[in-house]
């Protein structure tokens, strides 16, 4: 523990709070506590702006430790540097002397270093018969062995920010784009309804976000845009359960009327080459192939997720699901409505389903599904090879399944 008398500035310099201060926590230090000093520096430039520090302040700090003969700050081996301010100049990269004088006078208004100013000014030691140090003026690092504990609490509140600022930009950024790619998707299917007015509140929040965000600036702005992109999601899923689906290529609902899927499907026994009555697609090569909608729901369970009432009755409630998923999976209509007249609507939804199960390892969903409708009007495309992939990672091997 730093003990004697208050000392006060030589000179015209006045005596401050922040200097008395300083040689106060000086006399605070726990006996035999020592530190780090560059694990401390460390934390202190993480702590920077909760300590009122710029980099030009910390940069002479830096200067100011390596004046100081040890890596360990201890009391045994003394507190105080005593380096003129040439050397100190040479050391923080050349910085003008009233430049390095502010810093310095910044240090100390800081708390983290004290003046032990000599009786004329000057900075020096006086050594002992031995050759040790005995008395020193200059700096006293004091403040920093004592303060290592709030410094170091500090650095570690000042992590704990930065990686929730960077969990709340993370979260900004996929709401805008969330958002931005749904209300594309109202502007491109032109869905009847008041989607303007989100639409400006979208932009009233983007307008809102600060050039340089702090948490307290983005946390509220995040909520609320959670909170739109939830409304949007909410408002489009109940356009796609309630829409009337007659009429709209996408939906499927003619090519359903004019087929019977169910028997297209669950009787295994259709000839391959014929597909069952009442059933209009291309005549392509996955028209001869035949599924039953259990064996599809095995290989591609995800895509029950999305069904009316998360249930999959039957092969209309397959297409209607095969729908959101694809405009989850930022598909365009006009790349789903090729799909289901090169495949036909029941193989287009189940091609959906099949891409679903491996979207993490597709970057372009649209594009796939544009690929596989390419190859399947030239003849050259089946869904027996990606369903049996399926079935296999799932756990099903072909006996009685296919």
């Amino acid at each position: 523990m730093e003990s004697g008398n208050v000392t006060t500035p030589f000179g015209r310099r006045s005596m401050t709070l922040a200097m008395l201060a300083g040689q106060f926590i000086s006399r605070d230090i726990e006996p035999g506590k020592t530190v780090d000093k560059w694990k401390l520096f460390r934390s202190l430039c993480a702590a920077k702006r909760r300590l009122g520090i710029s980099d030009r302040t910390l940069a002479v700090l830096n200067a100011l430790l390596s004046f100081y003969p040890e890596n360990t700050l201890s009391e045994e081996t003394g507190l105080v540097v005593f380096p003129s301010n040439v050397q100190l100049s040479l050391r923080a990269h050349g910085m003008a002397e009233a430049t390095l004088r502010r810093h310095l006078a910044a240090l100390v208004d800081a708390g983290l270093v004290a003046r032990k100013d000599s009786p004329n000014g000057k900075r020096y030691a006086r050594k002992t018969r031995d050759g040790a140090i005995g008395t020193a003026f200059g700096f006293s690092l004091a403040p920093l062995l004592a303060r290592s504990g709030e410094i170091e609490r500090f650095a570690a509140e000042a992590e704990a920010d930065r990686l929730e600022l960077q969990r709340l930009r993370e979260r900004l950024t996929l709401c805008r784009r969330d958002i931005t790619k749904l209300i594309d998707v109202v502007a491109e299917e032109k869905l009847p309804d008041d989607w303007a007015a989100m639409q400006e509140h979208f932009q009233n929040l983007v307008r809102a976000i600060p050039r340089v965000p702090g948490i307290d600036d983005l946390a509220p702005l995040v909520e609320a845009l959670e909170n739109l992109r939830e409304q949007v999601t909410n408002r489009l899923q109940m356009r796609i359960k309630h829409q009337n689906l007659s009429g709209n290529p996408d939906q499927t609902e003619r090519h359903i009327q004019e087929s019977k899927p169910d028997s297209i499907i669950e009787f295994e026994g259709s000839p391959r080459n014929e597909p069952s009555e009442g059933l209009r697609i291309e005549p392509v090569c996955e028209a001869k192939t035949i599924f039953t909608l259990a064996t599809v729901l095995k290989a591609c369970p995800e895509i029950v997720n999305y069904a009316p009432d998360g249930t999959v009755r039957g092969w209309r409630d397959l297409m209607i699901a095969a729908v959101t998923v694809r405009s989850m999976l930022g598909v365009y209509p006009s790349a789903y409505q090729d799909a289901c007249q090169a495949m036909g609507p029941e193989n287009a939804a189940v091609a959906i389903a099949c891409i679903l199960e491996r979207a993490g390892h597709i970057n372009s969903a649209g594009g796939y599904l544009r690929d596989l409708t390419a190859k399947a009007r030239q003849g050259k495309f089946s869904l027996r090879p990606m369903l049996m992939a399926l079935l296999r990672a799932n756990g099903f091997d072909r006996r009685g399944v296919l």
